[in-house]
């Protein structure tokens, strides 16, 4: 199982950005071995608008079953659902703890979006 994480830094001690289009890094964990692909996001944390389609877009590209993120918009989150992507949110923590969660479940599948978009 492929899942999907926005990281501050590019590996799995990293803290989970709670920002999805603007995150700096995008880690894509392959399941249960965690090997881990770093996806520099800087042209998303540039971007005038469009950030969380773009790194949607990076998601579903990248085969990723499952989102884990701090926050998630609504252009975003429709984007991912529409692709079979369940969303989890976590208020944060290095990336390595919230997948152990993850597995756990103890992460709550999110039902919607849960800030505004911008535009």
């Amino acid at each position: 199982m492929k899942i999907a994480v926005t990281a501050a830094g590019p590996d799995l001690s990293s803290t989970v950005d709670q920002r999805f289009g603007r995150g700096r890094y995008l880690l894509i964990v392959d399941t249960p071995e965690r090997t881990v692909q770093a996806v520099d996001n800087q042209a998303g944390m540039n971007a005038a608008q469009g950030a969380g389609i773009q790194a949607a877009q990076s998601v579903i590209d990248s085969g990723a079953t499952v989102l884990i993120t701090g926050h998630c918009g609504p252009k975003a989150f429709r984007a991912l659902k529409a692709a079979g992507i369940d969303v989890y949110l976590t208020s944060g923590g290095r990336v390595d703890e919230v997948l152990t969660q993850f597995e756990e479940g103890k992460l709550e599948l999110a039902p919607a979006a849960d800030v505004d978009g911008h535009w």
